[in-house]
């Protein structure tokens, strides 16, 4: 559990109920569940409606809007939660619907747009994506083909995403487009989209090498029209900035991600040398396995300390995108490591899908990739400490 120096004592004591709560919850509705998610490809509608029911879902979204105005803390126990309990692929989608796609709405979106589509969220009514990533944009946004024409009181929008999570479950997608084509980034536009509008079409759910649970699409549109009261806060051309503001969040929630699912691979790891014999005694009693374990504990503890400080930061609202770039680069490199080492240690049977650390090594890989790249990571630190 993160920590925490801001919350009061009462404020702790209630945030480890919500967390043991939510460990039942997991124990009870998900984990029977899990590996015939795995293999269907997605994770349940119902699953996210059982979790608003419980308040599992957007905690931090003011209680105006039908969340429980709790601390940013609560949404990320979700995450520790699910992460540490080898749930990547569920993670994946629920952080875009609950710690992601609400600061959009809460920070750009007009009022009439946060009492549409928060209250529905809360409550799992509406399950929400976000539409950046293009075959041919991924990382470079200002490279975006999907273009949004003003037509009287209407958007016609033409174009398409990849890689999208929760793309064949969404009911809501803020979709990036292109009003202003000659205007470089200045162009972009963020637009709410309600996935039953004409025009609006899925592709096939994509199959990946890892966080199986999580649908993962393409998505169409072909001379689709949005009302104009759908543009993010009634502001033309104010996408990419709003990207930029929001951000920071999702690369911190990436690295809540990384760094519980270190610790993990960790814990199955720690139970399984001290249960498998080799050579007369436990494999964890083999001074390799020892130290190795002892460097794994060592740089989960050095990243969470990273974490915390992030964490505190965001709280005072004093979250750099630098610091969150940092953070995203160093959890997502460090759960790499992590995983390769503790499945090494399994032997043989790491490489069996059966057993838990393999799900943790090939979920590990993608957190390097989506949010943003280790390599842009790099760039934008690099950016900070040498200019442009």
């Amino acid at each position: 559990m993160l920590t925490n120096h801001f919350l009061s004592a009462e404020a702790r004591a209630e945030l480890a109920l919500f967390t043991d709560a939510l460990d039942r919850f997991c124990a009870a509705e998900i984990e029977p569940h899990y590996r015939d998610w795995e293999k269907a490809g997605q994770v349940p509608r119902a699953l996210f409606q059982q979790m608003g029911e419980q308040g599992f879902l957007c905690a931090d979204v003011p209680e105006a809007y039908g969340g429980a105005g709790a601390s940013v803390d609560f949404s990320f126990a979700v995450v520790e939660v699910l992460s540490r309990r080898g749930y990547a692929g569920l993670v994946g989608g629920l952080q875009v619907h609950t710690d992601i796609i609400p600061p959009y709405l809460l920070h750009c979106g007009t009022e009439a747009q946060r009492q549409h589509w928060l209250p529905k969220m809360v409550r799992g009514e509406a399950i929400a994506a976000i539409g950046m990533t293009e075959p041919g944009a991924g990382s470079d946004l200002k490279a975006l083909r999907t273009t949004a024409r003003r037509d009287g009181d209407h958007y016609v929008i033409n174009g398409s995403k990849i890689f999208i999570s929760n793309g064949q479950n969404c009911d809501l997608l803020v979709l990036a487009a292109k009003t202003d084509a000659s205007a470089g980034a200045k162009g972009v536009s963020l637009f709410l989209v309600d996935t039953t509008t004409p025009g609006f079409s899925r592709g096939k759910n994509l199959e990946k090498i890892g966080q199986h649970a999580g649908d993962t699409s393409e998505l169409f549109f072909e001379d689709m029209r949005v009302p104009a009261d759908a543009l993010l806060g009634g502001m033309e051309g104010q996408g990419f900035v709003q990207m930029m503001r929001e951000l920071p969040r999702e690369r911190l929630v990436i690295g809540v991600q990384g760094l519980h699912a270190a610790k993990g691979a960790l814990d199955v790891t720690l139970k399984y040398v001290q249960e498998r014999q080799a050579f007369g005694q436990s494999v964890g009693q083999f001074q390799n396995t020892r130290f190795t374990l002892a460097g794994v504990a060592t740089e989960i503890a050095a990243g969470e300390a990273f974490l915390n400080a992030c964490t505190e930061a965001y709280r005072r609202g004093e979250l750099t995108p630098e610091a969150a770039s940092a953070l995203k680069l160093h959890a997502s490199e460090l759960l790499g490591r992590v995983a390769d080492t503790c499945l090494q240690l399994f032997g043989g049977y790491g490489y069996m899908a059966e057993y838990p650390i393999a799900r943790f090594w090939t979920d590990a890989r993608v957190l390097r990739i989506y949010g943003g790249t280790s390599e842009i990571m790099k760039e934008l630190v690099a950016r900070s400490l040498l200019g442009r």
